[in-house]
C-alpha cells in the first residue's frame, strides 16, 4: 500500500489519537476543534509559519466559524473589511457591485481580505492554543493503515525521523494531496481547467469609499477573469485565472507575461496605472483543477484542497476548508466515541464535502459564458433570485437560508438567457471543450516564481 522511507524510524513511535497533515486552515481549524473535544492532537506541517500563500478572500460565512474558533477579533486585526464584490465587463459601460448585506440572511454582511501568511498562523497557533502538539518543517512522508489506525512516518527540515501512531488520520495537505498520491486516486477534473498567474502590487488605486475600498473587484477578459483584492497594508493581490493554453502561449518573461495579459483588461490596467508590481515578482500556476475519488475512508478523511480544488472565481477555498474540519471533527468524534455510528457519519460527511464545490461548480463552469456575464452585469430580484444567488457567494450553502428555489429559478433563467444568445452560447462551450481537451496534465503546488 505503501512503500517504506529510506531513513531510520525511531524505534517507538508517540501515540496519539488524531494526527493531522498540514497546518492550513483546514488543518489548523479541525485540530483545534479535536484537541478543544480533549483528544490527543498532533499537527504536522511541511513549512513554516509564516509562509506565502495565495487566497487571500474570506467569504462572510467564515465569520461564524472564527467566532466559534474564538480568533474573530485577532482576523479582524489584520483584515481588510470586505462588503462586497465589483463586477467589470469590457462589454457594459457601467459596473455592478453587489453587496453581502442584501443576501438572503442579512445577518452575515462582511467578511476580510486578508494576507493568507498572518492568517494562516493565526489558526495555526490557535490550535496549540487550544491543546494541539504542532510541528513545523516536518513533511509526512507516509501513512500505513491498518484496523486500528495508522502508523506515520515523516522526516524534519533537518532530515531527522518522526514517527506516530494515529487512531485517526485527517489528509489537510491542501495541493500536495498526500493520500491521494498515496491511493492513486487524483484526477484532472472533468468538467473544468483553469491556469493561474498573479502578482501584489502597491499603488493599486482602489474603490473609493469606507464600505467600498476592500471589496473584490472581478475584470473578465478575453481568456478569463481577473481578480482585485486590497489588502490592510496597501498591498492588492492582482491574479488572472485563465485556460490553461494561454498560459502555454508564453514566449516571453513572466512577469512581461503578465503586463500584457493586464493590458487586456482596460479597466483593470488603469486601476495599476502608476501601481507598481512588488519586487518584480509574478507566480503561476498550470493546470490546477482536480478532484479525487474519496473523501473520507475508516479511519482517515481528506478536507479542502486535499480532497478537490476548483476555480478560485468565488473565493470559496478557505471557506469549504474550514466548513470540512467542522464537519470533519464530527466525523472523527464518531469514530473514535461512537464506532457504531462511524458508518452513517462518514455518509454525512462524504455528503457534505460533496455539496460545496457541485455549488459552487455550477457558476464556475458557466462564468464566461455571455448569458451568465450578462445577469452579473444586470442583476434582476425576481423571486428573491440576486438575493438567492449573493447567499450563495457569501457562502450560505449548508441549508442555513431557504434559497434552493430561488436558486433554480436563476438558472432556469440563465438557460434562457443561453437560448437567446445560441451561436455565441455555442462558441463558448465549444472552446471550454477544447481547452478541457488541450489542458494536458494537473499540476501541484509547484508555483513557479519569475523576476
Amino acid at each position: 500500500m505503501t512503500q517504506a522511507t529510506s531513513n531510520p524510524a525511531p524505534a517507538t513511535a508517540t501515540p496519539c489519537d488524531l494526527l493531522v497533515i498540514g497546518g492550513g486552515p483546514g488543518g489548523s481549524t479541525i485540530a483545534a476543534l479535536a484537541a478543544a473535544q480533549g483528544r490527543s492532537v498532533v499537527l504536522v506541517e511541511k513549512d513554516r509559519h509564516p509562509r506565502f500563500h495565495i487566497g487571500e478572500s474570506l467569504l462572510p460565512a467564515n465569520v461564524r466559524l472564527f467566532e466559534e474558533l474564538g480568533v474573530r477579533e485577532q482576523i479582524e486585526r489584520i483584515g481588510m473589511p470586505k462588503w462586497g464584490v465589483e463586477f467589470v465587463s469590457q462589454q457594459h459601460r457601467h459596473r455592478s457591485f453587489f453587496r453581502f448585506g442584501d443576501a438572503w440572511d442579512k445577518s452575515a454582511p462582511m467578511s476580510w481580505q486578508v494576507r493568507r501568511s498572518e492568517f494562516d498562523e493565526i489558526l495555526f497557533s490557535n490550535a496549540a492554543a487550544r491543546g494541539a502538539t504542532t510541528h513545523q518543517g516536518c513533511r509526512v512522508e507516509t501513512v500505513d493503515f491498518d484496523a486500528d489506525g495508522a502508523d506515520v512516518e515523516a522526516l524534519d527540515d533537518s532530515g531527522a525521523p518522526r514517527r506516530w501512531r494515529a487512531r485517526y488520520v485527517v489528509d489537510a495537505s491542501g495541493r500536495d494531496t498526500l493520500l491521494a498520491h498515496q491511493f492513486a486516486d487524483k484526477r484532472r477534473h472533468p468538467r473544468h481547467a483553469s491556469a493561474a498567474i498573479f502578482g501584489h502590487y502597491t499603488g493599486a488605486r482602489r474603490l473609493e469609499g469606507e464600505r467600498l475600498e476592500g471589496n473584490i473587484s472581478l475584470f473578465w477578459f478575453a481568456h478569463g477573469w481577473f481578480w482585485f483584492i486590497p489588502l490592510a497594508d496597501g498591498t492588492t493581490s492582482i491574479g488572472a485565472t485563465c485556460t490553461p493554453g494561454y498560459l502555454k502561449s508564453r514566449n516571453k518573461p513572466l512577469v512581461d507575461f503578465f503586463v500584457d495579459t493586464i493590458a487586456q483588461a482596460p479597466a483593470l490596467a488603469e486601476r495599476l496605472r502608476g501601481a507598481s508590481l512588488i519586487g518584480d515578482r509574478v507566480w503561476a500556476t498550470g493546470n490546477y483543477a482536480y478532484v479525487t475519488q474519496r473523501a473520507a475512508g475508516e479511519r482517515w478523511l481528506r478536507l479542502g484542497d486535499a480532497y478537490a480544488f476548483i476555480d478560485p472565481v468565488f473565493s470559496s477555498g478557505v471557506y469549504l476548508a474550514m466548513a470540512n474540519a467542522f464537519a470533519g471533527a464530527d466525523l472523527v468524534a464518531a469514530t473514535l466515541d461512537r464506532p457504531r455510528e462511524a458508518a452513517a457519519a462518514r455518509r454525512r460527511y462524504i455528503a457534505h464535502v460533496r455539496r460545496g464545490p457541485r455549488v459552487f461548480s455550477w457558476f464556475i463552469y458557466r462564468m464566461t459564458n455571455p448569458a451568465m456575464r450578462e445577469m452579473f452585469m444586470m442583476p434582476r430580484n425576481v423571486l428573491r433570485a440576486q438575493e438567492a444567488v449573493l447567499s450563495v457567494l457569501a457562502g450560505d450553502i449548508y441549508g442555513g437560508s431557504p434559497i434552493g428555489p430561488s436558486v433554480l429559478f436563476f438558472k432556469f433563467a440563465y438557460y434562457v438567457g443561453a437560448i437567446r444568445r445560441a451561436r455565441a452560447s455555442w462558441n463558448v462551450w465549444r472552446a471550454r471543450r477544447r481547452n478541457l481537451a488541450e489542458s494536458g496534465p494537473i499540476e501541484g503546488e509547484n508555483v513557479q516564481g519569475s523576476t
